[in-house]
């Protein structure tokens, strides 16, 4: 009790007389001992915030530390979503790749977040948390040998003006040697605390650039991981999109025509000899084929069929108006017309010549620059338009018909702004291209056709091969027996004879 209230008492008389209170630090020093507070805060400040961003958990083993981390249960859950979906589907087989570059990603994240915990987060908690107070703890206990200190000068100051010995006091006696050797043991302890607190303080001050290192270190170890992490995902790609290339059943609706026969390694576009093998099954009688409606669920339904090259011909073989409906989207929905923007300017000069035969010269002559993917698909459909004619008693659909409901679906201008305004301007000179061609079809397009180009396209569409059309030719028949069947089906005009004998004369 007598030593706590001696202790209060000291502090009281330092209280009141603060000008005695004895400063052992330099001014350098000082401003360090604020500094030192600044940078503890900060550095605990940023430790904290950086420990919430690592994702494993903290102190673990690097193998336990990845299997608490969320990519590595993201990993694992599209593993086994390729288990169940098997490798023989393309989301099988997405899952897996993408399951295993998941992994390898949570892997690199673990080897981060372990160089970072050791070479930032825990030389960052010994600097917050260990060194700094630490030298805090010095400068408290500085302070406090330099109260004991100031205390017992005081009291030997005090035994002097007590003796009353002389104007100078100077203490004797064994009472004044106690005091005196107290003193200097105090002053000593002050002494000894100050150098050591000094060097630690200048150490701190020297040890400031290595401090400055846990920060580049982060930048830099990050950095590396991203930079893993990308080369990782570039090599993983590759192999994810060479999947999605080398798969078979690919949409077309909406795809430009060269890509969706590049990537089928087809020459006409599955929809359009789908939709053709059908109707040469069940359309051909069908009145008002490409001109009636469908019901929108059903060709909704056989589009989405059409772009998984899987169609159920018995379905669809009771509603011939859904795959009409269906060929006039595809070619609709194409990005470029059939008949191509290049050379819709030549078309429709060739549309407004008024003579009948060099009309149908300039018609041949754009035709013959299409390029070659289009020039086959034209080629084909035009026939199939051609036979379909045959029917027109039946169908109601002449040429003039079949070139009013599918030219614009053929050509059309490449512009800004309303399709159809701007077609209802131009239809009559497409009717005006696309009917000739279909009446003159053997002209533009010479020779037989195999409508049924790749027999069940390589998928699960059936067709009836040995179905027969009274329009067609015998396979039986030789190529000369089947071009006069062609012939005597479809007379030519006097005007395109003539053209096809100067047309042979000029080849030779």
């Amino acid at each position: 009790m007598k030593k706590q209230f001696n202790r209060m008492r000291q502090l009281a008389n330092q209280t009141v007389g603060r000008a005695e209170k004895t400063e052992v630090l330099s001014d350098d020093l000082l401003q360090v001992e604020k500094r030192l507070e600044l940078v503890k805060q900060v550095t605990h400040s940023t430790h904290k915030k950086l420990t919430a961003c690592l994702q494993g958990h903290q102190g673990l083993e690097a193998d336990k530390r990845s299997k608490k981390l969320p990519l590595t249960t993201l990993a694992q859950c599209l593993m086994e979503g390729s288990t169940i979906l098997g490798d023989d589907s393309l989301l099988g087989k997405m899952l897996r790749l993408c399951g295993d570059a998941e992994d390898k990603l949570a892997q690199e994240l673990t080897h981060f977040e372990v160089e970072v915990e050791r070479d930032v987060i825990e030389p960052l908690f010994v600097l917050a948390e260990v060194e700094i107070p630490n030298i805090q703890k010095q400068r408290k206990h500085l302070a406090k040998l330099v109260l004991d200190m100031d205390s017992s000068r005081t009291r030997w100051q005090q035994s002097a003006k007590g003796s009353g010995l002389s104007t100078i006091p100077q203490p004797s006696g064994a009472k004044a040697d106690a005091l005196r050797e107290e003193m200097e043991e105090a002053a000593n302890r002050v002494e000894i605390c100050r150098d050591q607190l000094s060097a630690d303080m200048y150490s701190f001050v020297a040890k400031e650039i290595d401090y400055a290192n846990y920060f580049q270190t982060l930048i830099e170890v990050q950095a590396e991981y991203h930079r893993k992490s990308l080369e990782l995902l570039q090599t993983m790609l590759p192999q994810i999109k060479a999947q999605q290339e080398a798969w078979i059943e690919k949409p077309s609706f909406g795809k430009p025509l060269d890509d969706h026969l590049t990537l089928s390694g087809r020459e006409i576009a599955f929809p359009v000899e789908a939709c053709v093998t059908m109707l040469l099954e069940c359309g051909m009688q069908e009145e008002g084929l490409f001109r009636v409606a469908p019901s929108a669920s059903k060709l909704k339904k056989l589009k989405a069929a059409l772009d998984c090259c899987v169609v159920d011909v018995a379905e669809y073989s009771v509603d011939p108006h859904a795959i009409a409906g269906a060929l006039k989207s595809y070619l609709r929905e194409l990005p470029e017309p059939l008949m191509t923007f290049e050379l819709y300017d030549e078309w429709i000069q060739a549309s407004n010549i008024q003579d009948q035969d060099k009309r149908l010269q300039a018609l041949w002559n754009a035709c013959e620059k299409l390029p070659k993917t289009n020039y086959n698909n034209l080629r084909y459909l035009i026939k199939f338009l051609a036979k379909l004619t045959e029917y027109q008693d039946a169908n109601k659909m002449t040429p003039s018909n079949m070139a009013i409901v599918l030219g614009p679906n053929l050509l059309w201008p490449q512009a800004e702004g309303n399709i159809t305004e701007m077609m209802t301007t131009v239809s009559l000179q497409i009717v005006g291209i696309i009917e000739p061609i279909i009446l003159h079809a053997d002209w533009f397009f010479p020779g037989d056709i195999e409508f049924n180009v790749t027999g069940n396209y390589g998928s699960p569409v059936h067709i009836n091969h040995n179905a027969n059309y009274s329009s067609m030719p015998s396979p039986d028949m030789d190529h000369s027996d089947r071009k006069l069947h062609d012939q005597a089906r479809r007379p030519l005009s006097v005007a395109t004879d003539n053209m096809m004998l100067e047309f042979y004369r000029k080849d030779g």
